[in-house]
């Protein structure tokens, strides 16, 4: 069984007891009393079976054990202290947790991080994405951009682009719209049979099923059919000529994307300002 080590604050109560020759400077050091840290010195000296001090009428001088210790106790302090100062560094950089839908991440989020980051270059920014609803329980996020019902979202929560959903398809994908495949997005009460009600067309089932607009965005680029998704996914691969519109029609969506602050620091607001600029809100 191996050895228990002292507790750490004796060997720190020693070291500065014996840089200071004093348990009253070494209390002023590093924020103790001095009985403690006489106490702490005591403790560990009874811990070793040796007297680490002198206790002298004008103050400390250490024994031949204590000259002994010093030296190890010095450098396993200083091991110590420059293990934590690369965090202590870290720590100075203004970190950021948003955890926000995959497709966001992917279509909203990644296009445009360089401008973010060129604003706020102190910011570390840590990304988590999700799909459902319960997923952002777990995760301890400064900002959340959540996918989901007004209700879900909560009342702190704001619309993030717009409520429409638009039908696109890649430049390359020939046809006419009636004989093009359909990618829809399960896990929505949104589909394409809605939207054949709302632009008055007959509904069709869907050839491609997946698990969220992200990859039907995908999908679709790839010219595997026609995507529904938000229309403010598509602004950069737009913009990129990677899509275009497949028809005209579009549908308000009963499930939007919502951001919420859950922590109101400098670069949470300062995210949330960024995003909303680039996409816009409701």
């Amino acid at each position: 069984m191996a050895p228990v080590l002292p507790p750490l604050n004796w060997f720190r109560a020693f070291e500065a007891a014996a840089r200071n020759l004093s348990f009253t400077a070494a209390a002023g050091e590093i924020g103790m009393t001095q009985s403690a840290v006489s106490q702490q010195v005591k403790s560990l000296e009874m811990r070793l079976g040796v007297l680490l001090f002198d206790r002298k009428a004008r103050g400390l001088a250490l024994t031949d054990h204590g000259r002994r210790l010093l030296p190890q106790v010095d450098t396993a302090l200083a091991t110590l202290t420059g293990a934590t100062a690369a965090f202590a560094a870290d720590q100075a950089s203004d970190h950021l947790t948003v955890s926000a839908s995959i497709s966001v991440i992917q279509w909203v989020i990644a296009p445009r991080l360089p401008e973010f980051t060129e604003r706020h270059p102190d910011v570390v920014l840590r990304l988590i994405g999700a799909v459902w609803p319960d997923e952002f329980t777990q995760t301890a996020a400064d900002v959340e951009i959540r996918f989901g019902s007004r209700k879900q979202a909560g009342s702190d929560a704001e619309l993030l682009g717009t409520d429409k959903l638009v039908a696109l398809k890649s430049p390359a994908l020939a046809g006419d719209f009636e004989h093009l495949p359909l990618i829809e997005a399960v896990g929505t009460s949104d589909g394409w049979k809605p939207w054949a009600l709302a632009a008055g067309m007959s509904s069709r089932p869907p050839g491609l099923l997946v698990d969220s607009y992200g990859p039907a965005l995908q999908m679709a680029i790839h010219g595997n059919g026609v995507c529904l998704v938000h229309e403010h996914l598509a602004i950069s691969p737009r913009q990129q000529n990677l899509i275009e519109p497949a028809h005209a029609a579009s549908l308000t969506a009963n499930e939007n994307y919502y951001l919420s602050i859950k922590s109101k620091t400098e670069a949470a607001v300062a995210f949330r300002n960024w995003i909303v600029g680039s996409v816009g809100a409701g």
